[in-house]
């Protein structure tokens, strides 16, 4: 399994948010996705609100990355510094 996961300096716009959130899913069909306010971190949390992709294998992820670079076009767009982060979790 590959997640994609990214991390918000800050709580984006909540409607431009929802915009993206809806165009990433557009974007890369293939993957779940989840999101959800940073409730903490040790030892102060660094970002303030989670996304992640979840691809069920490497072939699905890199079948995606046209779309993931997309999204994270659109990511930039609403002005809220982030960093995205690739794990294979086993």
């Amino acid at each position: 399994m590959v997640r994609v996961f990214v991390l918000y300096s800050e709580q984006p716009d909540p409607d431009r948010y929802e915009q993206h959130v809806a165009l990433s899913r557009e974007l890369v069909p293939g993957a779940a996705t989840r999101h959800g306010r940073v409730i903490g971190g040790m030892p102060d949390p660094d970002a303030a609100y989670y996304f992640e992709y979840e691809f069920p294998d490497r072939d699905a992820w890199k079948a995606a990355q046209d779309g993931l670079m997309a999204a994270a076009q659109d990511a930039q767009g609403m002005g809220v510094e982030f960093r995205a982060y690739f794990a294979e979790i086993s």
